[in-house]
C-alpha cells in the first residue's frame, strides 16, 4: 500500500507514512501506509506490511500502558469506521482516533545515550543541555531515563533538541512537568515489557494531546503512533555492548544499505534493491511479534505482500 485509497472523507493531511482524515463527531482516522523514509527522505518503494505492524503494534502499546494515561485510540476495526471508509485495502491499518489537541513538543525519553544525545554528550558532556554523568560511552545505559523533548519542526526542517527549563517555558510549568510525569511512567513499563521479550528500548518519542473531558475539564492523553519500530530505538540485550553501535530493530537494513551509496541524502531517493526491501519488512515484522509476543498473520488484512 504505497498510496492512500480514494477515502471518501476530507483528507487533513499527508505525513510520511500516514494520512489523516477528518470522520467527523470530533474523531479523526489516521491510515498506515506502507511508506518508508530514511535521512528525512520518502523512498519510492513500499515496504510491505509496514503499515500494518505500525497499527498492531501502537494498539497493543496503547492497551498495555492504558492504565498509566489515557490514549486517542477508539477503535482499529473497519466497522466502526463511517460506512462509505471501510474500504477493505484498509484493514488492519487504520485507528480511529478522539481528536485531540496536540501539545507543541515532541516528548522524547531516552534509557541510553544513543543518536544526537550521544553525539551531544560527546561534544560537550551534556544531554539536551542538561547536565549528565560524567564517563558515559556510547549506548550507555543511564542512571535513570530522561526526559528530553523537542520542538515540533516546520515541514523540511529538523526537530531542535531542547532542555526542560525551555519546554516549561513553552507548555508552563504544570503541563510540562505532567507531561514528564506521564512519558516516564509510559517509559518505564514498556521497557520491562521490551527487556523481558530480549530487547532494550534505548530511546522513543511520545505524543501527548488535550481532549474534553463530559465534565467540561481537559485530559492530557498519549496520541499518534506509540513505541512502534519507527518512533523508538529498540536493540537485542543480546546485542548490547557500550562503547559501540548496536543494530537497530528497525529499518536498519535500509539505512545500511543508503549509508553505503555516494548519495547526498536529498531528494530524488535512489532506487532501492528487492533484497533491502525485503530485508527491512522482515525487520519490522519480526520486531512486532517478538515485542509484542503475536503473529502478524493474526491481525486483519492479511498475509505479508497483500
Amino acid at each position: 500500500m504505497s498510496e492512500r485509497p480514494a477515502i471518501p472523507l476530507p483528507h487533513l493531511h499527508r505525513g510520511k507514512v500516514r494520512d489523516l482524515y477528518d470522520a467527523g463527531e470530533g474523531r479523526l482516522l489516521l491510515v498506515a501506509s506502507d511508506r518508508i523514509s530514511a535521512f528525512d527522505v520518502v523512498m519510492d518503494e513500499p515496504v510491505p506490511d509496514k503499515g500494518r505492524v505500525l497499527t498492531a503494534m501502537s494498539a497493543h502499546w496503547f492497551a498495555e500502558v492504558g492504565d498509566v494515561v489515557g490514549n486517542h485510540l477508539l477503535s482499529t476495526d473497519l466497522a466502526a469506521l463511517p460506512a462509505e471508509a471501510r474500504l477493505d485495502g484498509l484493514a488492519g491499518r487504520v485507528m480511529l482516533c478522539r481528536r485531540a489537541e496536540m501539545l507543541p513538543v515532541e516528548c522524547i525519553v531516552r534509557g541510553h545515550v544513543a543518536g544526537s544525545a550521544w553525539k551531544e554528550y560527546r561534544d560537550r558532556g551534556t544531554i539536551h543541555g542538561m547536565a549528565a554523568p560524567a564517563g558515559l560511552v556510547e549506548a550507555d545505559r543511564l542512571p535513570e531515563p530522561i526526559f528530553t523533548p523537542s520542538t515540533k519542526a516546520a515541514v523540511g526542517d529538523h526537530d531542535e533538541n531542547i532542555s526542560f527549563d525551555r519546554a516549561v517555558e513553552i507548555l508552563g510549568g504544570d503541563v510540562a512537568e505532567r507531561a514528564r510525569e506521564v512519558s516516564l511512567a509510559i517509559f518505564r513499563r514498556a521497557s520491562e515489557r521490551a527487556e523481558a521479550a530480549g530487547f532494550l528500548l534505548a530511546d522513543t518519542k511520545f505524543e501527548l494531546g488535550w481532549v474534553g473531558t463530559v465534565d467540561g475539564s481537559a485530559e492530557l492523553i498519549l496520541a499518534d503512533e506509540v513505541l512502534t519500530p519507527d518512533s523508538s530505538r529498540y536493540w537485542l540485550a543480546s546485542d548490547w555492548s557500550p562503547g559501540s553501535t548496536p543494530q537497530g530493530f528497525d529499518k536498519q537494513p535500509l539505512r545500511d544499505h543508503l549509508e553505503a551509496l555516494d548519495w547526498d541524502k536529498r531528494p530524488p531517493p535512489p532506487t532501492l534493491p528487492v533484497e533491502v526491501v525485503e530485508a527491512t519488512a522482515r525487520r519490522y515484522r519480526e520486531a512486532y511479534e517478538r515485542i509484542c509476543g503475536r503473529s502478524l498473520d493474526d491481525w486483519p488484512g492479511g498475509a505479508v505482500g497483500t
